[in-house]
Parts: C-alpha cells; sequence; structure tokens
C-alpha cells in the first residue's frame, strides 16, 4: 500500500507543479490579484461540492474566531506570495524556498503548539536556514520582492497550517476552508479593480485551469494518504523540484545553477530529517509537520485532514 501512496503523492504534486506553470505564464500579463479573484471565483462551486458530504448540523461561526481571522489574513498573504513569486522567480529556486516552510512549522509549533523541540530537529532546523541561505546568495546576486515573496509564502503558510493544527479539531471544515475563499473574493475583487485587464477567452480558460489542478491535485492527494502513511507521502513534494527543473528548462528556458540545487538540496535532507524525527514515537507530541497534509504554497488547493477524518468516522 506505500507504493501505491507514493504513486499518488507523486501524481498529486507533478499535477501542483502543472498549476504553478499555468500560474507563472499567467503571472507575465496579470497581477496576482486579478488571478487569484477569477481562481477563487471557479474554485467556489469545486469546493462546495466537496463540502457538500457534510451531513453534521451546524453554523459557520468559528469556535476560534481570533485564530481564524489570523489564519484567514495568513493565508490570503501566502496565496498572493505565492502566486507573485512564481510569476517573476524561476520555478525551481521558488520552489527551493518554499520547501522550507517545515523548518518554520517546527519552529512556529514551540509557542504556539507547545511543542518540544529537541537538539536533532534544532540541527535540522538550522541546516536548511543555512540551506536558504545559499540559495539566496545575499550579496552574490541582487535579491528582490520576488525572493521576499518566496519566503513569505513559507512564513505565512506554515503560520496557518499550524494554527490549522491548533484549532482544526474544533473549528468545522466549512469554517476553515470557506473563510479563506470568502476573503480571497472580496479583498482580491478589491484590489482588481485598481489592477483590472481584459481577460481574453484563452486566459480566461487559464485560470479555471489553475482552479481545476488545484482541486484535482488535492483529491489526488487524498487518495495518497488513504494508502500510506504520512511519513511515506509527505516527502513525495520535494519531487516538484525535478518538475521544476523539466518545466522550467523547455517551456520558459530557465536554468538551474550550482547554488540553487546545493541549498535545495540541504534544505530537502533536512525537511526529510524533520519528517523522519517526528515519525519516530515519542520524538514529538504534535507532529506538526506530518498533520500538514495539505499543500503549503496556495489556498487555492482544499484542506486534506478534514476528509481523512471523515473517512474514519463513516
Amino acid at each position: 500500500m506505500n507504493i501505491t501512496g507514493a504513486f499518488y503523492a507523486l501524481a498529486a504534486f507533478a499535477i501542483f507543479s502543472t498549476h504553478d506553470v499555468v500560474i507563472k505564464f499567467l503571472g507575465g500579463h496579470y497581477t496576482p490579484f486579478q488571478i487569484i479573484f477569477f481562481s477563487t471565483l471557479f474554485s467556489f462551486p469545486l469546493v462546495m461540492f466537496m463540502l457538500i458530504r457534510d451531513r453534521n448540523p451546524g453554523h459557520l461561526r468559528p469556535v476560534h474566531p481570533w485564530w481564524t481571522l489570523f489564519r484567514t489574513l495568513a493565508a490570503m498573504i501566502n496565496t498572493v506570495s505565492a502566486f507573485y513569486a512564481f510569476s517573476v522567480l524561476p520555478l525551481a529556486q521558488v520552489y527551493a524556498l518554499i520547501f522550507a516552510t517545515p523548518l518554520v512549522i517546527t519552529i512556529l509549533s514551540i509557542p504556539i503548539l507547545g511543542e518540544k523541540v529537541g537538539f536533532h530537529r534544532w540541527a535540522a532546523v538550522v541546516l536548511g536556514l543555512v540551506g536558504v541561505m545559499i540559495v539566496l546568495r545575499p550579496g552574490g546576486t541582487e535579491l528582490t520582492l520576488g525572493h521576499a515573496a518566496a519566503l513569505s509564502c513559507a512564513l505565512f503558510g506554515a503560520f496557518a497550517s499550524v494554527v490549522v493544527r491548533k484549532v482544526g479539531r474544533e473549528e468545522r471544515t466549512e469554517v476553515l476552508m470557506l473563510y479563506p475563499l470568502i476573503a480571497n473574493f472580496i479583498v482580491m475583487g478589491t484590489a482588481m479593480s485598481f489592477f483590472y485587464h481584459p481577460l481574453p477567452l484563452m486566459d480566461l480558460g487559464g485560470v479555471a485551469t489553475v482552479s481545476l489542478l488545484g482541486f484535482t491535485g488535492g483529491v489526488v492527494l487524498i487518495l495518497a494518504y488513504r494508502a500510506s502513511e504520512a511519513a511515506i507521502v509527505a516527502p513525495m513534494q520535494y519531487s516538484q523540484i525535478i518538475w521544476a527543473t523539466i518545466y522550467g528548462y523547455f517551456i520558459f528556458g530557465e536554468s538551474v545553477d550550482r547554488a540553487t540545487l546545493l541549498g535545495a538540496g540541504i534544505i530537502i535532507l533536512s525537511g526529510l530529517y524533520i519528517v523522519f524525527r517526528e515519525s519516530r514515537g515519542g520524538h514529538s507530541e504534535n507532529t506538526p509537520v506530518l498533520r500538514t497534509r495539505s499543500r503549503a504554497s496556495s489556498a487555492m488547493s482544499f484542506r486534506i485532514s478534514p476528509f481523512l477524518r471523515r473517512d474514519k468516522l463513516h
């Protein structure tokens, strides 16, 4: 079953990588606000299709309004940051920096979840941050707003994930999924009014494709977690660096320099070690990285965990 889960996971992250390629293409012509607005618009019926399965009575008022607000804001910033970073930076470089998300989750889990992080995981975090510095090469290359956006994506994506780990069992799935979508629709729609450019039918289809790929990737990822343990599925996200290299070279004419490859390799090794330590009993009380089963780099893909819990209950 682990092989099946790994296969599904590889397929899911291949779909997500294709999703990011379409974002990069559209980002050369439109602002992130416009792309996110229409992506959200197309995502509503897809997400509602998933939520309609919930037969439990309830309402949409959050149990933890402040944490829900903070997570919603973080999810919005995470999405805008991801869309902008993919638009202006080479794909491989964006992924390398976003791969730092597990490192940030490990750090944030200490004050928010009360997680106790031992020497081994701290060493992995420090090593991963060294990898980030190698990718950024401060002083050796010009740091741009795109680099800041990629790091912002990792930071706010990690924060949103840790908040879900804190309140996810008490908040309804509908609250955690719909609030960021509604906020994106309102805020991005307002911002888009200042930056709107008419979308030809082909590009509108591209935006719809972004929503469809995000939804499809999420469904396939659910299949992966149903078939295998999280410790098998989670590391498969790093396969995106392979797709980034292939897509970047053949579609956008990008090449991956040695520093990016070296830094990405170090970040990936540190992330894998954190997953390994969390998967061993007694080394992590909250397992915040392993429990982050949704994709961290875009709020367009829905949360995975609630649908896995439902399978156990029914």
